[in-house]
């Protein structure tokens, strides 16, 4: 991914990124998706920006969109992203607060707002991560902050037949490929429905507030810490 994004950066924008999940065929993503300004961007991400307040942090930042709207608002954002391409690409157009680093590893003062977004929940790869990504995301979190974090609800490929369900594990559990100039990556990747997602936000002392529905059975929630 962080190459796809650099090689756009430096002016290769026909090569395209090919993606696949274990539950979807392969599509081809047109890199420039991901350095879109804020009138292109999806309602459940404007809304995520509208929202974000105080000492922003802003994982798996890409090639920087959101945290470059941010700053033109006056807004104090830190962008994290593991790929040191993406970082790179991140500073050229302009973010300010940059830094190359996983967020599980990630370690600095408490943040007011932590933005985890394009289908962010998957940070934690499975159902059984999510207790590590809550426990990171308190480490980081003001007593009175908020996280907001979206997904999907991976149901809608079953629709027609209900039956078809995996039975052995979630059906948002999934693996992700990506294949771009010939190299292929995949890892485990989660999508939850905001049920379940509110379901093991209150097991772990946390309040989880549905904000907004999109099209394509994605959902913008808020998490706080309930003290």
């Amino acid at each position: 991914m962080g190459t796809a994004l650099l090689d756009y950066w430096e002016g290769d924008t026909a090569t395209r990124l090919v993606t696949w999940t274990s539950m979807t065929n392969e599509e081809d993503l047109d890199v420039g998706y991901f350095f879109r300004a804020f009138p292109q961007m999806p309602k459940i991400e404007q809304k995520a920006l509208q929202l974000a307040k105080g000492r922003i942090l802003d994982v798996g930042c890409g090639p920087g969109s959101h945290s470059l709207y941010l700053q033109a608002q006056g807004k104090n954002v830190t962008a994290i992203d593991y790929s040191a391409k993406a970082v790179t690409v991140a500073q050229k157009r302009g973010v300010k607060q940059t830094v190359h680093a996983n967020f599980f590893d990630f370690d600095a003062p408490a943040f007011d707002t932590i933005l985890i977004l394009m289908n962010g929940a998957g940070v934690a790869q499975t159902l059984e991560g999510l207790p590590g990504l809550f426990s990171q995301l308190e480490k980081h979190l003001d007593p009175k902050g908020q996280v907001l974090i979206d997904s999907s609800d991976l149901q809608y490929l079953f629709e027609d037949d209900l039956g078809l369900l995996p039975q052995h594990n979630y059906y948002g559990e999934v693996t992700f490929g990506t294949r771009y100039k010939g190299n292929i990556e995949e890892f485990p990747w989660l999508y939850i429905d905001e049920k379940l997602l509110t379901q093991c936000a209150t097991q772990m002392g946390w309040r989880c507030e549905l904000l907004l529905k999109g099209p394509h059975w994605d959902y913008l929630a808020r998490l706080t810490k309930e003290y």
